[in-house]
């Protein structure tokens, strides 16, 4: 682990590879699992903004599901469940969280997927077609990268979330020398700034000095 302004990162997103293989997994980490991806009470109200925009896009089924329920849950997990990841996943949040609600099927309401099978997801079709300003929650953004937090000790992590079903995206990444870190480069400018990630690109170039 090593410390950049006061957060812990695992060296495993160093030393780990990983690339999203869409053609392989067709996105399944949006429709496995049994929770819904994190969701921050500001993440719900930038959802709320632009919900009018999204429900156009979705099958009917998941239309009515979030006009029955709404797009977000509040989950309570068990003590003796071991928390997964996969549908957004819950892997390395607090055991109780407010999550994308889930078809009955587990997977994402806001996912769609074309004619091959292939997952997306509706809040970030809207972002990329520039009719929006935000793209999705930043949970989904970071994976496979995942962020702890302790209020009671006082810090915020960030792990690799390692998972069988992202086996081929791990492959991939490892024949195109994408480090995890640099997998998720947009994310992590998204959730801490520009001269974080430049932080993160100096520490990896002084792990590679170090391991030669």
């Amino acid at each position: 682990m090593f410390l950049i302004n006061d957060i812990l990162i695992s060296d495993s997103l160093f030393e780990e590879y990983f690339q999203c293989d869409m053609e392989k997994c067709k996105g399944a980490c949006c429709w496995e699992g049994d929770y819904g991806a994190p969701m921050s009470h500001g993440e719900i109200r930038e959802a709320e903004k632009i919900l009018n925009q999204v429900l156009p896009l979705l099958p009917v089924e998941n239309r009515k599901k979030i006009e029955k329920e709404g797009f977000s849950k509040y989950y309570e997990i068990p003590s003796d469940v071991t928390l997964q990841s996969g549908s957004g996943g819950v892997g390395g949040v607090e055991r109780d969280f407010i999550g994308t609600n889930l078809m009955d099927d587990g997977s994402c309401v806001f996912l769609v997927k074309n004619e091959q099978g292939i997952g997306y997801c509706a809040l970030e079709t809207l972002y990329r077609q520039g009719k929006t300003e935000w793209k999705k929650p930043i949970s989904c953004e970071l994976f496979p990268v995942r962020i702890n937090k302790s209020d009671i000790q006082g810090f915020e992590a960030l792990n690799y979330y390692e998972w069988d079903l992202c086996s081929q995206a791990c492959s991939l990444g490892k024949r195109n020398k994408i480090p995890v870190f640099k997998f998720v480069k947009n994310a992590l400018i998204r959730k801490y700034g520009e001269e974080f990630y430049q932080e993160m690109e100096i520490a990896y170039e002084e792990s590679l000095k170090t391991n030669r």
